[in-house]
């Protein structure tokens, strides 16, 4: 595992668009953080990019890698390796890079100019955003055998993730304003790693204002602690459930 591993970590590591995706990040860092001297709204302003870009970057580019790697996964599936091991080196090879250039993107100048427990839970929850829609990007290929309608597939999910499941929570809260919503808001925000991202980020700054309903009632329900435990623990089950589903499909597949 660990020579598939490197092998993909090192292959990656040289990729232009990995490179471009890290000075990019640096440099989109650097001058939120810059043109401003209080760090919690470069902290907000990151927060949008960490959200919505990070996302949209792992899950296509992870798509896009299985996809031109089938050769090389189908010789190596013909070698004495069990199916479980090579899934599971691509997908920490490809983590693990994204994770890296995230780190080297966002993660360094954050500590350098918030350094605080804000700027950490920025940083985890953008990893977290890194390893989910890696796991996501794995699932969504090993189900479709067409390259373009499995890079399809991702960038609908990643829409979906992004705009329109708060869209259709938004539907849900006017069309049933007149009942109690708390609960299964607490619910909706659980299904959506995105939202638990964002929940984990505002709590700590505590601007219940900028929360929204979901985030609000997250808070008061549960408080901040306690709120955030339960965020991360939903986050790490976001990171284990599409790697595990892919995992499965991958060893009953046909090659």
């Amino acid at each position: 595992m660990r020579t598939i591993t490197k092998y993909v970590v090192l292959d990656l590591v040289k990729n232009k668009i990995i490179l471009v995706y890290t000075f990019f990040l640096l440099a989109m860092s650097l001058g939120i953080f810059s043109m401003d001297e209080n760090a919690t709204k470069g902290i907000m302003s990151l927060m949008n990019l960490v959200l919505i870009f990070i996302p949209l970057v792992s899950i296509i580019f992870s798509t896009i890698y299985v996809y031109n790697s089938s050769e090389f996964i189908e010789l190596l599936v013909a070698q004495p390796l069990k199916r479980k091991t090579l899934w599971l080196s691509i997908y920490t090879g490809l983590s693990l890079s994204l994770s890296l250039a995230f780190m080297a993107g966002v993660g360094i100048p954050v500590l350098l100019y918030d350094g605080t427990s804000t700027g950490w839970i920025l940083i985890l929850s953008g990893l977290f955003q890194t390893i989910i829609f890696t796991g996501i990007a794995l699932l969504a290929s090993v189900n479709t055998r067409d390259k373009a309608k499995g890079i399809g597939v991702s960038i609908l999910l990643w829409f979906f993730f992004t705009l329109i499941y708060d869209a259709i929570v938004l539907l849900l809260l006017f069309q049933f304003s007149d009942y109690p919503m708390e609960s299964p808001m607490i619910v909706l925000s659980m299904l959506n790693p995105v939202d638990l991202s964002r929940i984990l980020v505002l709590l700590k700054l505590d601007i219940s204002a900028l929360m929204g309903y979901t985030g609000a009632v997250f808070k008061d329900f549960f408080g901040s602690s306690t709120g955030v435990l339960l965020s991360a623990l939903m986050l790490f089950l976001w990171a284990v459930m599409p790697l595990w589903l892919s995992l499965k499909k991958f060893q009953r597949k046909d090659l």
